[in-house]
């Protein structure tokens, strides 16, 4: 019995066992499976308010977000023009000037076309337009089934005048007027805030890098070169191809005799900004034009047109211009223009896929130059 005594120094060591184990006893509960998932669910949703947080200011400061954004992404599209003329001596203000007042030429240069193309052709379109529409209908009366009774058109006809003469319309109207006015607004905030960027873009970054210190702040300015070569580049490749598309849909529209080609030329350079549906809309929009205007024959001769320059932009073109650095999965472009859409409209859609190309080069020189977050790196053969 005098091997199992007690010893004062068992003693001790026994109540000190039993100490470490209640001063642990609370924390072990979250070293196990269930407690590491409970952390990382935490941090989750940590993320997800945080991201919420941000996409609801973003969204109650649209008037001022979108036109920083914008301004930001042809700030990055200039910056070479900016680049060389400061090289060649030219003073900072007039060279802020000059690529400004080119910006805002090229924008109002589109506008005007739309509008003197739509005006000139207007009353002719309109005219085939009714004609088209009255051959419909006695298309449609020709059928051996009841498809459109005059009753029902009748019936049509009132509802939209009576939609027209409501108050409802009044103040769709009015809303219609305010946001034109805040598309005059973001217009000028954008060309004001543009008008710094180009200036003083440089001096503002290095006011933002200077909490940085060490390997931050080298990745901080690897973080900004990278987002303003991606954005620069993705914008003057997406505006080349544009161009080339318009051009090459604008000969064919032209040739087919084709009903405001001018203005369908210009919005195809203006959605082709918006990937994979962008192209597919205008496309839409001149086929329905060539159909009212001469007939499903030539509208099938437009669908034919818009295909083979698609063809031709997305298997040539575009890998040419835009390399391959940034060129995304179609599931993420896909992806990223629903969010766009769903958070900022049509302004949204277009700025979604430059914005994500960004955060992908960003990622891409996360650890160092060329070399991407450890999460995101290639794995080799033996370490799958």
């Amino acid at each position: 019995m005098g091997f199992f005594r007690s010893t004062p120094q068992t003693v001790r060591l026994e109540s000190h066992d039993a100490e470490l184990r209640a001063t642990r006893a609370p924390w072990s509960l979250w070293a196990d499976g269930f407690g590491k998932l409970a952390i990382r669910a935490l941090q989750i949703i940590l993320v997800v308010a945080v991201a919420a947080g941000v996409v609801f200011v973003i969204q109650s400061l649209t008037l001022v977000t979108i036109p920083l954004v914008i301004a930001l992404i042809l700030a990055c599209a200039f910056n070479p023009v900016m680049s060389w003329m400061r090289r060649r001596g030219l003073p900072s203000i007039l060279a802020t000037l000059l690529t400004l007042l080119a910006i805002v030429l090229i924008l109002g240069l589109l506008g005007w076309l739309i509008v003197w193309a739509v005006r000139d052709q207007w009353d002719e379109l309109y005219t085939q337009a009714q004609a088209g529409f009255d051959d419909l209908l006695a298309w449609l009366q020709t059928l051996p089934f009841d498809v459109l009774q005059p009753e029902q058109l009748d019936e049509w006809v009132a509802t939209l005048t009576d939609f027209v003469t409501s108050a409802q319309f009044g103040s769709g109207a009015l809303a219609g007027v305010g946001a034109v006015a805040n598309f005059v607004t973001g217009f000028v905030l954008m060309v004001t805030i543009l008008f710094f960027f180009l200036k003083d873009g440089p001096q503002m970054w290095e006011f933002l890098l200077r909490p940085f210190r060490g390997e931050n702040y080298l990745r901080a300015r690897r973080i900004g070169d990278k987002t303003t070569t991606v954005l620069g580049s993705y914008v003057r490749g997406t505006a080349t191809v544009a161009a080339v598309d318009a051009i090459g849909i604008l000969i064919g529209l032209l040739i087919l005799q084709v009903p405001l080609a001018v203005p369908l030329a210009v919005l195809v350079f203006l959605l082709a900004f918006i990937p994979i549906v962008g192209a597919t809309v205008a496309g839409i929009l001149a086929a329905l034009v060539a159909l009212v205007a001469n007939g499903w024959v030539n509208a099938l001769f437009v669908v034919g047109v818009v295909v083979l320059v698609n063809q031709l932009e997305g298997n040539f073109l575009q890998p040419f211009l835009m390399g391959r650095s940034m060129k995304l999965h179609a599931f993420v472009i896909l992806v990223a223009l629903t969010v766009g859409a769903v958070l900022g409209g049509i302004v949204g859609a277009v700025l979604a896929v430059p914005v994500a190309a960004a955060a992908w080069g960003v990622i891409q020189v996360w650890d160092g130059p060329g070399l991407p977050a450890r999460w995101a790196r290639p794995k080799l053969p033996i370490e799958a």
